[in-house]
């Protein structure tokens, strides 16, 4: 099996650390009310789409040989690299779920009292988490010698980002104003600014 290649069994492991962080904020965050929710069919759709590419095909392939035919050889030393990168995923995973606190929510919704959060890695970055899904989709690659089960997670997980971000923010700028506006103009989408901007409205969607 798969699954006994040591990489393999990294990513596995790192797998079942980024789904304890997330179901532990689920059921932290699970009884807080909800003001605003934009559970759509697109965002189902989304969700689908993503989800069997990030729990569906890593098992596959490492567990049965049903994906098989679209093994390649990878060498080790990349390998070992994702497992870099997939830590660095889990780490800005964690910080950005404990920087939300009771404000995270796994869809597009808005919760009684919900705040701007603006420190931690949400002072640079607007989208951190995300961030930290564009890294693990690039560690799983690179961890995973199958062209399905390690790569499919990225073109999935990328309809997500292009398609959600903007509502998302939408969302965010009709909750907060000029306050989010003002927030989105000094921080990047997914990396720090690398220069300040000029003093200027600057549209979040951009």
């Amino acid at each position: 099996m798969n699954i006994l290649q040591a990489p393999n069994a990294v990513f596995f492991i790192g797998l079942a650390v980024q789904f304890g962080i997330r179901h532990h904020f689920i059921r932290r965050t699970k009884s807080e009310k909800k003001t605003v929710q934009q559970v759509d069919l697109i965002e189902k759709m989304l969700l689908a789409a993503v989800l069997p590419a990030a729990l569906l095909l890593p098992p596959l392939y490492c567990f049965t040989p049903l994906l098989s035919f679209a093994d390649y050889e990878l060498a080790s030393s990349i390998r070992w690299a994702g497992a870099v990168i997939m830590m660095a995923s889990l780490w800005l995973f964690l910080r950005s779920h404990l920087d939300l606190g009771r404000n995270w929510s796994v869809s597009l919704e808005l919760r009684r009292d919900h705040q701007l959060v603006s420190h931690g890695a949400y002072r640079w970055v607007r989208h951190p988490m995300y961030t930290s899904i564009w890294l693990w989709g690039l560690a799983q690659g690179m961890m995973l010698a199958n062209w399905f089960a390690g790569w499919a997670v990225l073109p999935a997980f990328a309809a997500m980002y292009f398609i959600r971000t903007p509502r998302e923010e939408r969302m965010m700028c009709g909750e907060f104003g000029d306050g989010y506006r003002e927030y989105a103009q000094r921080t990047g989408r997914l990396f720090p600014r690398l220069r300040k901007p000029a003093d200027q409205d600057v549209d979040p969607n951009a």
